[in-house]
This record gives structure tokens, C-alpha cells and sequence, in this order.
């Protein structure tokens, strides 16, 4: 099994790490071998001798890519329910203006937004390019695409942190098991 991923060539650097650290670690966790053409941005997934590492390799691949520091995207190796997923900002934003426009209203001023979405969903966001992308368990990624989507549609940000405020209560309970 083996997979290609383009990836942006800004965030090479970023996948292999320094003196090609975060590399040999995600392909020591996911067992399979990293080639990384660091011209074109194409990374291969080749051989895991485990299928589901493998696939797992991908992911956090895909995450750093994005925009997540390897820390929070290795993250997902260690938990089985931790989910990536992106949204696609490219349909919303017609123009340059309006992808800085929601760029803007999602990371807020010296991303006190995205900080207060990560606080309250305990899930990570990140703001990258086109898209807007998320890791966490699937309650915390729901809770969080709800409330970006809330803002997408044009809410003022006051009722989305209530909005948040009100789930956080809901997920500490699901962490919890009540």
C-alpha cells in the first residue's frame, strides 16, 4: 500500500524537521517510509507494515501540511478516536478579499478567536490557505465546525462563544461518561 500526498512546499520543512527529526518519527510510529521530494511537494507513504499506522501517517501528513505544528498532528498516532478533517473555504470566498475577510473573523485578533474555539471544543484549529482545519475527538470537532460555521453564515462572534460556552458543558459530560 502506498500513498501520495502533495504537500505546500513552505510546510516541507516543517514534515521532515530539524536534522530530519519529526520525519523519522512519523515513520517510526506509523511503519512505513517517507519519500519526500522536496521540489515538487509530493510525499509518498510507502510499505507500513502495519495498514492502519499507515493510513494514520497520511493524516498527520495531511496535518502538517495544513498548517499544525508535528507536536498537535503526531498527536493523532497516540489516540485511536482522534479525527483530522478540513473545510474547504475555496466555495465560500469568492475572492482574495473575502478569504481574508474569514480568515480574519476565524483567527481574530492576535488569534484570540481560534484560541477561544480551542479552549472551549479542546479541539485544535488551524487557519491555513484555503481551509480551515481540525483535530479532535468527533463530539469536540462537531461542536467546533458548528460554531465556524456560525460564523462563516455571518453570526457576530458574542453569540458563537455562547454557543461554545454551552457545549463545553455538554462534552466535559460526554468526557465523563454521564
Amino acid at each position: 500500500m502506498t500513498e501520495h500526498i502533495k504537500i505546500p512546499l513552505e510546510r516541507i520543512a516543517v514534515l521532515v524537521g530539524p536534522k530530519g527529526q519529526t520525519k523519522e518519527l512519523i515513520e517510526k510510529k506509523s511503519t512505513a517510509t517517507l519519500n519526500i521530494d522536496s521540489e515538487s511537494g509530493d510525499v509518498e507513504i510507502a510499505n507500513p507494515t502495519d495498514p492502519l499506522m499507515g493510513m494514520r501517517a497520511k493524516e498527520v501528513v495531511q496535518a502538517i501540511a495544513r498548517g499544525f505544528s508535528p507536536e498537535k498532528a503526531l498527536k493523532l498516532f497516540d489516540h485511536d478516536l482522534l479525527m483530522f478533517e478540513t473545510i474547504d473555504l475555496s466555495n465560500i470566498a469568492r475572492t482574495e478579499k473575502d478569504l481574508m475577510r474569514i480568515r480574519g473573523r476565524l483567527i481574530g485578533k492576535d488569534g484570540k478567536t481560534r484560541e477561544i474555539f480551542e479552549t472551549l471544543t479542546n479541539a485544535y484549529i488551524s487557519v491555513y490557505g484555503k481551509t480551515i482545519s481540525l483535530i479532535g475527538y468527533p463530539e469536540q470537532n462537531t461542536v467546533a465546525r458548528t460554531g465556524i460555521n456560525m460564523l462563516l453564515e455571518g453570526s457576530a462572534h458574542g453569540p458563537v462563544y455562547s454557543f461554545l460556552e454551552k457545549k463545553k458543558s455538554d462534552l466535559k459530560r460526554a468526557e465523563l461518561g454521564l
